[in-house]
């Protein structure tokens, strides 16, 4: 039953921020609560680990999205990804891999420990990427989204497995609507 309602209010925080409301920030505070005793239960740690952070980072983001308006009171406009920006999130996202990844596999009975570990260091740059309004957030989503579908699967989590599955559209949903106010705001 804890897994149904994750997975619903899940979908709902990730189609609230595809449509740019803010209010997608409160539905994942909810959300990631309770993936954080679904991810216990089933022994993803770095997953459970990454609902901690995706709270302080939706904490983040709705102060980010409301407090930096301009004087039109509009929300923050979208911006792209910058070089530096990728081989950062690349770099910290391996490292984090690596090093998470052998801290589980040597000192916990976690499973799958370096794929969860990539899963969540994808993650965590997305999630920092979407407080900040980078519309290459959704890119990121789509790759860690369709790594999470076998890690899922494999973990007989078949409701998450869903779940993702509709996040994988949802992110591509996401990324062509972002694009599409990013080339509006260019226009002003």
């Amino acid at each position: 039953m804890l897994e149904y309602l994750g997975a619903l209010t899940g979908f709902i925080c990730v189609w609230l921020a595809a449509r740019n409301s803010l209010w997608n920030f409160p539905v994942t505070i909810v959300s990631v609560l309770i993936y954080m005793m679904v991810f216990y239960q089933a022994k993803l740690y770095a997953d459970m680990g990454l609902q901690v952070y995706f709270l302080f980072m939706a904490i983040y983001g709705w102060y980010f999205w409301i407090n930096r308006r301009g004087d039109d009171q509009k929300l923050k406009p979208i911006r792209r990804i910058s070089p530096r920006e990728i081989g950062a999130g690349i770099i910290v996202v391996a490292l984090f891999t690596f090093l998470v990844g052998k801290g589980l596999y040597l000192h916990t009975d976690a499973f799958f420990p370096y794929l969860d570990s990539f899963c969540t260091g994808g993650s965590l740059f997305g999630a920092f990427l979407l407080s900040r309004r980078v519309m290459e957030n959704w890119v990121v989503w789509i790759i860690v989204d369709i790594v999470y579908l076998y890690l899922y699967i494999a973990k007989e989590l078949y409701v998450t497995t869903l779940l993702y599955l509709v996040f994988v559209g949802v992110a591509v949903f996401g990324y062509l609507e972002w694009k599409k106010l990013w080339k509006t705001e260019q226009l002003k």
